[in-house]
């Protein structure tokens, strides 16, 4: 089910809301709200449930298997036993298709023709954000840092909760844990007001904005092979606004729905396109998943402790498992390493103090190298990508007037112009200060109206493919 659909605004989530509100005690409304989550889920495909109810169930066991446990060997035993199904469950599911095919590659670069059969494995949706949940969630516990969730059902109630468990924001039992424990009794006027604000946000930029962008986009790529450096960066500068005013859009509905059930989610984007260099972008985008890689890998693998060398030997590490994360396609490992490079390039020039000084060129330097690097990400093959870059770089020369106009147009290319002063001055959702004024009220009401009068035929985000 989407956020951005009829069944979900008028249906699904007027009734949740409603028996969510009025249900009495705890354990009622947390079943209540459990059971919703699981049609939410199951809306989409019901066969994979029984697969986020087993990855639920072994990371519940696990955590009460590692309180009861003093000896340090069978408590790492458990631990790597809970990771390592995990890890086997998003394996199979998300990467073993791209294993096979890229040995059948490889074979028939040798010419042994296609030694492995075709593999047809459905990605079940949402399953590296609720895998990330629940390995977090073990981890925690072992390392002392959390105690196990109270009951099967609170635990059940932290994954499931349908407001993240598509696309995020990466929620760590920590976070969540108080709440679930003590409830919040009834919605006040506060919390209405905030979750309204920032679903209306998030539905805003997605249909207003991300799904008016992405057909100039999509145009755009279709015809790689024939762009200039103008309709290159048209290109890349379009998708990097797309992208993130789609995810962007979809974590802000993830926390205003949080706010409307009386919890509170981690921001996840603050103002990333304002990064003066990469290492500030990856604590602006998608700042829950760049969180969760710094504390359970980066840090992990030594961090920057064990001097320069080893600390770039894990930036490029993390960021090339980051890359994978996103999807198994040789696209997203080159946007990874691409990403680890940069952060190595960025780790020594700081060093040598050879970084400019004016923040002006360094926010265009860097948003230049992250609209770049999304061009991999966005692109279907590694071919693609590079006619695009390539293009970028000034190898197929400047359009004139006419093959501008045709390929890029004069509303898209204002639009993408608006939209760069607009990410660069802006304040982000969480900056906005909510005020109780009734012309505050009005213009939230017109942009809600006027973004479910553009759903038609809802698009889904672009982060459900993770």
């Amino acid at each position: 089910m989407l956020f951005n659909s009829y069944e979900f605004l008028f249906v699904f989530l007027p009734a949740v809301l409603l028996g969510w509100w009025a249900l009495r005690p705890a354990v009622v409304r947390l079943a209540f709200l459990t059971a919703a989550s699981y049609v939410f889920y199951a809306w989409w495909d019901w066969h994979f449930l029984p697969l986020m109810l087993a990855s639920t169930t072994v990371d519940y066991v696990a955590g009460r298997a590692l309180v009861r446990l003093d000896d340090g060997a069978r408590r790492r035993a458990v631990l790597v036993a809970a990771l390592s199904a995990n890890l086997a469950l998003l394996g199979y599911f998300k990467y073993a298709g791209f294993f096979v095919d890229s040995l059948d590659g490889v074979g028939s670069a040798l010419g042994l023709g296609q030694p492995f059969p075709e593999l047809d494995i459905v990605l079940p949706i949402g399953i590296s954000f609720y895998t990330f949940n629940s390995m977090s969630y073990t981890i925690d516990i072992y390392r002392g840092q959390v105690a196990p969730a109270r009951s099967p059902l609170h635990y059940a109630a932290f994954v499931s909760m349908f407001p993240h468990l598509i696309a995020g924001p990466i929620v760590r039992y920590s976070t969540i844990e108080g709440q679930l424990r003590r409830l919040t009794p009834t919605l006040s006027w506060e919390l209405a007001a905030s979750g309204m604000f920032f679903f209306t946000c998030g539905l805003a930029k997605k249909l207003l904005i991300a799904d008016t962008l992405a057909p100039h986009v999509d145009r755009l790529f279709a015809g790689h092979a024939h762009l200039g450096l103008v309709g290159a960066w048209a290109a890349a500068a379009g998708y990097a606004l797309q992208l993130y005013f789609d995810f962007s859009g979809y974590s802000d509905m993830a926390v205003g729905l949080a706010f409307l059930l009386g919890f509170r989610f981690p921001q996840n984007f603050d103002s990333p396109y304002k990064a003066v260099n990469i290492s500030d972008f990856w604590r602006r985008w998608h700042m829950s998943l760049s969180f969760w890689l710094r504390d359970y890998l980066f840090i992990p693998l030594g961090g920057s402790r064990d001097g320069k060398l080893h600390t770039l030997r894990n930036l490029g590490i993390t960021m090339f498992l980051g890359g994978l994360w996103h999807g198994a396609a040789w696209t997203f490992v080159v946007w990874g390493l691409v990403h680890g490079a940069l952060l190595i390039v960025h780790n020594l020039l700081r060093g040598a103090g050879l970084t400019p000084r004016s923040a002006a060129v360094n926010r265009a330097v860097t948003f230049a190298c992250v609209a770049a690097a999304f061009v991999i990400f966005r692109a279907p093959s590694l071919e693609i990508a590079g006619d695009v870059l390539s293009a970028m770089a000034g190898m197929n020369g400047i359009e004139n007037l006419s093959a501008l106009h045709a390929q890029v147009g004069a509303s898209m290319a204002a639009g993408v112009a608006a939209l760069l002063v607009f990410v660069n001055v802006a304040p982000n959702t969480w900056q906005v200060e909510l005020r109780p004024r009734p012309v505050y009220g009005l213009a939230l009401g017109a942009a809600l109206a006027a973004a479910v009068l553009t759903i038609g035929n809802p698009s889904p985000f672009i982060y459900f493919r993770f």
